[in-house]
């Protein structure tokens, strides 16, 4: 395990951490869902300063119990979930280049901590997390049944919109943390359909571009609501797993 080294940032780091953070959260004020801007409110995030995860996982664990941890980068599908279901989130240290502002294929920090972090104050999305990860790890040796998760958890953490009060709102992190997705996920060009957790298992992503189709939750209770059904539907295909 790796350490952020918070004194190592640099302040051309630090400045790009600004004009990211700044962008993005006046994109994102009008189109996110409620318990994420609060989020950034209760972690007081700010572009002043990359967040230090030490102040980060104080504030976490008073609101919600959970915590971050420092990465180099992607990690295997078995850790994050072990991970997950001890309720620590795996986050990058490293930021993007000035020259990268606008899109970064690999997630970098700004993406892990500002798309990701403040949902995590969110318990909604707290025990939706912790209920994928303990169906996960029963099934850690199928591939077919990790990779049906990995697509439900794009689909919705990753890449998922919401109904608030009537109005489409965004929840994904992958959609927060980008200029052009927000724009464009909220746009007439790519598909909206309703969240239908057998549908989303069964639909593929796409990691180079934006996607085509976006699933859209009623409520955010209905992502823990999905976990029973989804259980339920690995136990009749592969049997008790691990258990």
């Amino acid at each position: 395990m790796i350490s952020q080294r918070y004194e190592l940032y640099t302040p051309v780091e630090q400045h790009t951490w600004m004009l990211l953070f700044e962008r993005q959260l006046k994109a994102v004020e009008e189109f996110a869902y409620r318990n994420f801007l609060t989020g950034i409110q209760q972690l007081n995030f700010t572009a002043s300063a990359i967040p230090d995860f030490n102040d980060v996982n104080e504030r976490l664990r008073n609101i919600t119990g959970w915590s971050i941890f420092a990465v180099p980068g992607l990690i295997d599908n078995d850790y994050f979930f072990e991970k997950i279901h001890q309720r620590q989130f795996a986050a990058t240290t490293w930021i993007r280049k000035p020259e990268n502002l606008d899109y970064l294929e690999e997630p970098d920090m700004f993406h892990d901590v500002f798309g990701h972090v403040p949902m995590l104050t969110d318990q909604y999305i707290c025990d939706y997390l912790l209920g994928l990860s303990a169906i996960a790890k029963n099934y850690m040796t199928n591939e077919e049944v990790i990779k049906a998760i990995a697509r439900l958890y794009w689909y919705t953490i990753e890449f998922g919109l919401v109904k608030e009060n009537n109005e489409l709102k965004i929840y994904g992190a992958g959609i927060l943390s980008s200029i052009g997705e927000t724009s464009y996920a909220l746009s007439d060009t790519p598909a909206r359909v309703p969240f239908d957790v057998m549908q989303i298992i069964d639909t593929p992503y796409i990691k180079d571009s934006f996607q085509k189709q976006y699933f859209v939750l009623d409520d955010m209770q209905q992502l823990k609501e999905c976990l029973p059904q989804l259980a339920m539907h690995f136990q009749q295909a592969y049997g008790n797993g691990a258990v």
